[in-house]
C-alpha cells in the first residue's frame, strides 16, 4: 500500500506547489505576531505626572523649564527602578494662588516639603509621549495599572479557550475550513479592537481576537507540515516559525512609524483579511482527509500537485481510487491524549514544556521592556537573536535530533534568567546581552516543542494534541504580566528566580520524552504507545490509509 509520502516523493516533495503555500501561509505567521506581543506598543506606560489645575499657568507665568516645573511642583524621586511619587501623588495645594512666588512657590507653605499633604491624582495625569497607548487614553496607571495586565491575560484566556475548541474543529471539519473561519473572525475583531469605546469594550474584543487568532496559527502550521514530503518537514516548520520573527521585527517598525494605538492597530489588523484569499490558493491536507476517507479528493489534490510541480499523475492514485475502504474513519476525542500510559506521560510533559515556554518567553520580553531603556530597539535587539536561533534548530536537529536540543535550550533559558539576578542593574548593555541569550534559549524551546508535539501523536488526534498541550502556553500567558509586574514590585529579581527554576526543571523532564528522529510518524494510538519501543528506527512516514486502533493490534 503506498503512503502519502511515498505519492510525494513521485509527484514533488518540495516542488512550486509547496513552495507556492509555505510562502503564502508564513505571511499568516507573522500576521500572527502583533497579536501576540503587540502589548508592547498598545499598552506601553510614558513617564507620567499628575495634573494639577493652576501648575501649567504658573509655569508659563515664571518661565519654568519641565525640569524646573517637577522640581517645584512635584513630590521628589522614588528609589531607581520604582514609580516616582508624582507619578501617582501630588501636593494638595491650590496653584492659582497669586501669593505663589517662582523661585521657590511652596517655601511660604511649609518649612519641609515633607510636611506638605499629598494626595491622589484627582484631576487625571499629563503624559510625557508624542504618541497614545491605551495606558494614556484610560488612564491606566497608578492604581489601575493592573488593568494593563488584565488586557493581555484576556487574549491569553482566548487562547485558552480556542485551544479546547478550535483543535476539535481543525480534526473534525478540516484544517482549510478552520484556517478560514479563524482568520476573518480574528480580522473583523482586531479592527473592532481599535474603534473600541472604552476599557470594557477593548478587553471583550481582545478576548474573543484571542479564541480565534491562535487557531488560526496552528492550523496553516498542520497544513504545511502535512504538505511536505518527509526531507523538508521539518525544515519548513522552523521557518514557519521563524516567520513569526520577521513580523516582530516588522511590528517595531511598524509601532515607531504609527506611535498612536488606534491607527497601529488598524495597521496591523486590515491586511488579514487578505488572508481569505487562501480559499483558492491552498487546498485542504490530504492527509487529513485521508484520516476521514475521503480518498476521491485526495486523489484530486494530488493531481493538482503534481501538475503544479510538472509532474505526470501517478498510477498509484488511480488503483486508490478503484479500492473499497471498508474501514471507518476514526473521530478525534479529548480522552485519546490520555487513553494510555506512555500518551498520558507524554501530554503531561508537553503542558509542562508549553507552560514554560510561555512564561519565560512573554516574561523575558516584559521584564526588559520594564527595565529597558528604548523600547523600540530594546524589542528590535530581542527580536533578532531569533533568526539564529531558526539557524541553530536547522543545522542540529538532523544530526542530534529533537530533545537532546531541546533540553538543552531549556537549560540555557533557565541560566540566563539566574545569571540575570546577579547583574547589577547598572550594567544594562550586560542584562540585554545575557536577556537575549535566554530570549534565543527559550525561542529555540518554542519551536522544537512544536515538531515534538505534532510528532508524538497519531495522525487523527494530532491537531487536537497540539492545541490541548499549547494550550498550557495560553495558561502561562495569563499569569505571565501579573507574575512579572507584581512580583518587580516586590524585588525586582523575583520573576527571573521564577523563570530559572521553570526552565532548569523542564531541561530535566524533556529527556524523558523519546526522540523522534527518523521514527515513523505514529498513524494509530498503537503507533504513539510504541514510539521509543523500537528497534530499528524507520523512515518518517505516514501510511495513506489510516486504520482504527482495535484493527492495528488485531
Amino acid at each position: 500500500m503506498p503512503t502519502v509520502d511515498d505519492i510525494l516523493e513521485q509527484v514533488g516533495e518540495f516542488g512550486w506547489f509547496q513552495k507556492q503555500v509555505f510562502l503564502t501561509l508564513c505571511l499568516l505567521s507573522a500576521a500572527f505576531a502583533p497579536i501576540y506581543v503587540g502589548i508592547v506598543f498598545l499598552a506601553f506606560t510614558p513617564d507620567h505626572r499628575c495634573l494639577s489645575p493652576g501648575v501649567a499657568e504658573l509655569s508659563r507665568r515664571c518661565g519654568w523649564s519641565l525640569a524646573e516645573e517637577l522640581n517645584y511642583t512635584a513630590p521628589g524621586p522614588g528609589a531607581a527602578g520604582e514609580a516616582s511619587p508624582h507619578q501617582c501623588r501630588r501636593y494638595e495645594v491650590d496653584w492659582n494662588q497669586s501669593a505663589l512666588s517662582c523661585a521657590d512657590p511652596l517655601a511660604g507653605l511649609a518649612a519641609n516639603r515633607s510636611h506638605l499633604p499629598l494626595g491622589p491624582c484627582r484631576h487625571g495625569w499629563v503624559y510625557e509621549t508624542p504618541g497614545s497607548s491605551i495606558v494614556t487614553e484610560f488612564n491606566l496607571v497608578c492604581d489601575d495599572s493592573w488593568k494593563v495586565d488584565l488586557f493581555q491575560s484576556c487574549v491569553n484566556v482566548g487562547f485558552f479557550l480556542g485551544s479546547l475548541g478550535v483543535g476539535y474543529i481543525a480534526d473534525r471539519f478540516g484544517r482549510k475550513l478552520c484556517l478560514l473561519a479563524t482568520t476573518l473572525t480574528s480580522a473583523v475583531l482586531g479592527v473592532l479592537t481599535a474603534v473600541a469605546p472604552d476599557y470594557t469594550s477593548l478587553l471583550l474584543f481582545r478576548l474573543l481576537q484571542g479564541l480565534v487568532s491562535k487557531g488560526s496559527w496552528t492550523s496553516g502550521y498542520i497544513l504545511i507540515t502535512e504538505f511536505m514530503g518527509l526531507g523538508h518537514r521539518r525544515t519548513v516548520a522552523i521557518l514557519y516559525q521563524a516567520a513569526f520573527t520577521v513580523g516582530l521585527v516588522l511590528l517595531s517598525g511598524v509601532a515607531y512609524a504609527i506611535p498612536h494605538w488606534r491607527w497601529l492597530q488598524l495597521a496591523i489588523s486590515l491586511p488579514t483579511f487578505l488572508f481569505l484569499f487562501y480559499y483558492w490558493c491552498v487546498p485542504e491536507s490530504p492527509r487529513w482527509l485521508l484520516s476521514q476517507k475521503r480518498n476521491a479528493q485526495v486523489m484530486k489534490i494530488m493531481g493538482h500537485i503534481a501538475r503544479k510541480n510538472g509532474k505526470l499523475p501517478l498510477v498509484d492514485l488511480k488503483m486508490l481510487s478503484l479500492e473499497e475502504d471498508v474501514t471507518e474513519k476514526l473521530s478525534p476525542s479529548f480522552a485519546d491524549l490520555f487513553r494510555t500510559p506512555q500518551l498520558r506521560k507524554h501530554t503531561f510533559i508537553l503542558m509542562y514544556l508549553w507552560f514554560t515556554s510561555s512564561v519565560l518567553y512573554q516574561g523575558l520580553i516584559m521584564h526588559v521592556g520594564a527595565t529597558g531603556a528604548n523600547l523600540y530597539l530594546d524589542f528590535l535587539y530581542s527580536a533578532l537573536v531569533e533568526f539564529p536561533a531558526a539557524f541553530i534548530i536547522l543545522v542540529t536537529i538532523d544530526h542530534c535530533g529533537l530533545i537532546c536540543p531541546l533540553a538543552l535550550s531549556n537549560l540555557v533559558a533557565g541560566a540566563a534568567c539566574f545569571a540575570m539576578i546577579f547583574i547589577s542593574h547598572d550594567l544594562h548593555w550586560l542584562n540585554i546581552t545575557v536577556a537575549c541569550i535566554g530570549r534565543m534559549g527559550i525561542t529555540i524551546v518554542f519551536q522544537i516543542v512544536c515538531l515534538v508535539n505534532a510528532e508524538l501523536y497519531p495522525t487523527f488526534v494530532r491537531n487536537l494534541g497540539v492545541m490541548v498541550c499549547s494550550s498550557l502556553c495560553d495558561l502561562g500567558g495569563i499569569i505571565t504580566p501579573f507574575l512579572v509586574f507584581r512580583l518587580m514590585e516586590v524585588w525586582r529579581g523575583s520573576p527571573l528566580i521564577l523563570f530559572a527554576i521553570l526552565g532548569l526543571v523542564a531541561g530535566g523532564v524533556t529527556l524523558l520524552l523519546p526522540e523522534t528522529k527518523g521514527v515513523t510518524l505514529p498513524e494509530t494510538i498503537e503507533d504513539a504507545e510504541n514510539l521509543g519501543r523500537i528497534a530499528k528506527a524507520k523512515e518518517n512516514t505516514i501510511y495513506l490509509q489510516t486504520q482504527t486502533a482495535e484493527r492495528a493490534g488485531t
